[in-house]
């Protein structure tokens, strides 16, 4: 199971940490940090006042610079003011993580408006940086973007590239969640390349991993998939068994599934027994 806070545990850490004068004691990395809960809570006088304290109390320009950032993200700043932030962030003393992160932040921008071209230039200058500093992390967000702009754009070799880096990468970590995502879009890609082996293989990778997570969405998206295979060449009793698990899955955890897994059993079963309609 994930490790996410829940709404109730981020308010009592928020109310611990900020009321009264304690707030006081917080440090602005800390204040930062915060904001997400606040966010969570949708608390936007204390976002607010949490961005002030951090300003407050900012112990150097790199501090300053991470508050700006922020600030500039909660108040939806122009792409111009991002471009300038990150300028200046590549001159401050050990300011090449704030300068990716704002980088990183534009292509994201560039993604949401379809602006794939642009964004992939953003993103690239991000990666060379956190190449310099060795930020594994911070490139696997890097070629995960890459990865989804190349598939948009249908350059369906080149996502094959960044995917493969990408899970390398996430293979060499313990972050297990993000190895069965990577593993899943490196199927998909493998799959609309025709190279239907290898997709089954990574799709049967990343079930295996959202199956030791007990992480539904996870099996869903692996089982998708690999029903998707399955209907492509005409084994329609597989797909169907794939659906029906994923169905009972979601059963099973109390969730509601959703709607396209009953309408797609539906279909197949008219494929799988036309003589019946």
């Amino acid at each position: 199971m994930n490790g996410e806070v829940s709404a109730q545990q981020a308010k009592k850490i928020v109310s611990m940490l900020t009321d009264g004068r304690a707030i006081e004691n917080v440090n602005a990395p800390l204040a930062l940090r915060l904001i997400p809960l606040a966010e969570e809570l949708g608390d936007l006088e204390l976002i607010e006042r949490l961005l002030d304290h951090a300003e407050k109390v900012s112990a150097d320009e790199l501090e300053s610079g991470w508050v700006a950032f922020e600030q500039l993200k909660i108040v939806d700043s122009n792409q111009e003011k991002f471009i300038q932030l990150a300028a200046s962030s590549e001159k401050i003393e050990h300011g090449e993580s704030l300068a990716a992160a704002v980088l990183h932040h534009i292509g994201l921008m560039c993604l949401s408006h379809e602006n794939y071209d642009d964004c992939k230039v953003f993103i690239t200058r991000s990666m060379r940086i956190r190449e310099k500093s060795s930020d594994n992390s911070g490139l696997i967000y890097s070629l995960a973007v890459l990865e989804a702009c190349d598939k948009r754009q249908n350059n369906l070799d080149s996502a094959l590239v960044h995917g493969t880096r990408r899970l390398e990468l996430l293979t060499n970590s313990d972050d297990i969640e993000g190895q069965m995502e990577a593993l899943s879009d490196l199927a998909h890609t493998q799959a609309s390349l025709g190279t239907f082996d290898a997709a089954i293989d990574l799709y049967t990778q990343s079930l295996e991993l959202s199956n030791d997570l007990e992480d539904v969405s996870g099996q869903f998206v692996a089982r998708w998939g690999l029903a998707d295979l399955c209907e492509i060449q005409s084994d329609y009793k597989a797909a169907m068994i794939h659906l029906s698990d994923c169905l009972h899955s979601f059963i099973a955890f109390g969730i509601q599934p959703p709607v396209q897994i009953r309408e797609r059993l539906e279909a197949l079963t008219n494929l799988e027994n036309p003589e019946s309609n």
